[in-house]
């Protein structure tokens, strides 16, 4: 199981993570960004590491 978290006092609102994983991440009307999913999907995880390599902020990682 491959599980992602946001630091969402660190994120600064790039969407980076949107762009490259928007099956995951989203941006909230601030648009700071959200988690959409528990677990990540199977087909989404080299988007999604894609992203946290992208976050220019560092706000994304993989937790246990």
């Amino acid at each position: 199981m491959v599980r992602v978290q946001a630091d969402r006092d660190v994120c600064i609102q790039a969407g980076n993570c949107v762009m490259v994983a928007g099956a995951v991440f989203d941006q909230d009307d601030d648009g700071i960004v959200t988690v959409l999913v528990d677990e990540v999907p199977d087909d989404q995880l080299a988007n999604v590491q894609e992203a946290v390599k992208l976050c220019p902020s560092q706000a994304l990682r993989f937790v246990e």
